[in-house]
């Protein structure tokens, strides 16, 4: 197989994993999700001889660099904006949450943005991405040690976050306590 065939089989299986880990990350900004998707196929395409045979876990750690940079943009823009006044407090409009804005289990999405930007992406591999410790190894540029100890500490934090936080509704599952191992 050449590389353009490689390529294109990577595309085909791959696009709506890549799609789904960009669009997850980029919560409440879809409009964004095609242009960075767009963008982690693009340096795959340049980068096509490098594509290796098992291709999602690499295009995971395109898809995270080419977020680095969207999220640096669009902080660029939201501080431009800031300092032309264009934004909504300027103008004394005020945005209400609407009814649907507390949703079941929304405690558990706050205990994770506690954390830092680190321990949020070796948990949304696994959990979201559904990544093992080797795959997660490679997202993250590391060894399959370091991802292990990575993902242990995380999800110790976020344990502890969510025992801070110490959810009291009724709708809130019980989460057992649990020590999690290196893998």
């Amino acid at each position: 197989m050449s590389n353009d065939d490689d390529f294109a089989a990577a595309y085909r299986e791959h696009y709506w994993a890549v799609s789904r880990y960009v669009a997850r990350r980029l919560d409440g900004r879809p409009s964004e999700v095609e242009e960075v998707v767009a963008e982690v196929f693009t340096v795959a395409w340049r980068r096509r001889a490098d594509l290796p045979p098992t291709p999602l876990p690499w295009l995971y750690g395109v898809a995270r660099n080419c977020l680095a940079n969207a999220v640096r943009g669009h902080g660029r823009r939201r501080r431009l904006v800031d300092r032309l006044g264009n934004d909504d407090t300027a103008h004394g409009r005020h945005i209400e949450a609407g009814p649907e804005a507390e949703t079941p289990g929304a405690w558990v999405h706050d205990a994770l943005a506690r954390l830092s930007p680190a321990d949020q992406e070796v948990l949304r591999l696994t959990a979201w991405e559904e990544l093992g410790i080797e795959e997660v190894a490679v997202v993250l540029g590391c060894g399959r040690r370091a991802a292990s100890m990575r993902l242990h500490r995380a999800r110790r934090r976020l344990r502890a976050e969510i025992d801070r936080m110490c959810p009291t509704t009724s709708e809130s599952p019980a989460i057992p306590a649990k020590e999690y191992g290196h893998g």
